[in-house]
């Protein structure tokens, strides 16, 4: 009876150990350009209990890399995180010149709003050295969620292998399977650095790839708009005049709202049933003529094996490729958009 007591016991603390490690917030690396976008993703993060944000890395993309460490800080010091480690990365891409997007984001990057001076002072690392930094220190415990180009991200697992089989998990936002939006075939964060785009999808762990081609199903509408003007605080005013920017952006390029492409990528790692992935194999197009950034998604799993005979090629069966991906597919965009609201709501 009392070998049973013991057992049950220890059964029970088991499970409540589980319980409590269930419902531990995750670490969370954002690596981002910040960017309108970038900004909602941030502060959505920041204000949901199911992350524990580590350190935001800075990297070149919508803006100029000293553009984007300026926007960091001020969106930190906004929400009062100045504790919050905010590095500057790389300021090119690995091989190319940078393309910015002030076009879509406005001359600073975050709308033309002009945020108070931060009081938050930038890290001294190097943005891809605190990332291997930080995963060293939190083995196993730490996702990566970039959300714009992946130059600090392939430089990380370029100068450490190692980091790569120690990261929980690394969701980005960039790709798509099904055109882009930056040309026919190219979505803009792949397109800003194809080769270190390359790089990440293939060191040896699975991205989860949130595209654009469901950012883009994913809208921030008028409806939204007007529940974010109706909230005061600080954030809420803030992200308000930037949605408003961008949906006015938007609606002027015949879209019928503002996609959320960054927020949905931090949504999906607060809560996967957001969305729906898919496995498959995605390999990066870094020398097309008109494709050069594409993502190529391979969804039957396996490529056809043509053998020479003679003259000509014969189809021999297929070669089996294995997933290095979890491509989103579908998004709940309702259940996304009161998530987001929410978290935003009188901050």
């Amino acid at each position: 009876m009392k070998l049973w007591f013991s057992l049950s016991t220890f059964a029970l603390l088991l499970i409540s150990v589980a319980e409590v490690l269930a419902q531990s917030p995750r670490r969370v690396i954002i690596d981002t350009d910040p960017g309108i976008d970038d900004a909602m993703a941030i502060l959505l993060a920041l204000n949901s209990p199911e992350l524990k944000v580590e350190a935001l890395t800075v990297v070149p993309g919508n803006v100029e890399g000293w553009q984007g460490l300026e926007n960091a800080l001020k969106i930190t010091s906004l929400a009062g995180r100045c504790d919050l480690p905010v590095a500057a990365g790389a300021q090119h891409p690995l091989n190319q010149k940078l393309i910015t997007a002030q076009f879509w984001h406005g001359k600073n990057g975050l709308a033309g709003v002009e945020l108070p001076a931060s009081k938050c002072k930038p890290d001294a690392r190097f943005g891809p050295d605190l990332i291997i930094e930080l995963v060293h220190k939190y083995p196993h415990e730490i996702t990566l969620i970039p959300v714009g180009p992946l130059t600090n991200i392939a430089l990380a697992v370029s100068k450490d292998p190692s980091i790569v089989p120690l990261i929980k998990d690394i969701v980005i936002m960039g790709g798509s399977i099904s055109g882009g939006n930056v040309n026919g075939a190219a979505e803009a964060n792949i397109y800003g650095d194809p080769e270190a785009a390359s790089i990440v999808f293939n060191a040896g762990w699975i991205v989860t790839m949130i595209g654009s081609d469901i950012g883009e199903r994913t809208l921030i509408t008028r409806k939204e708009l007007s529940q974010l003007q109706a909230m005061h605080g600080p954030e809420s005013d803030f992200v308000y005049k930037l949605a408003d920017f961008y949906l006015t952006r938007s609606e002027k390029s015949g879209y019928s709202g503002a996609a959320m492409y960054d927020p949905l990528a931090v949504a999906t790692v607060i809560d996967p049933t957001l969305v729906t992935l898919k496995a498959m194999h995605v390999d990066v197009e870094t020398k097309g003529e008109f494709t050069r950034g594409e993502t190529v998604a391979n969804r039957m799993g396996s490529d056809e094996n043509n053998v020479l005979h003679g003259d000509h090629y014969e189809i021999e069966g297929v070669v089996e490729l294995k997933p290095n991906a979890k491509v989103c597919v579908a998004s709940d965009a309702e259940r996304f958009l009161q998530l987001f609201i929410s978290r935003i709501k009188g901050k």
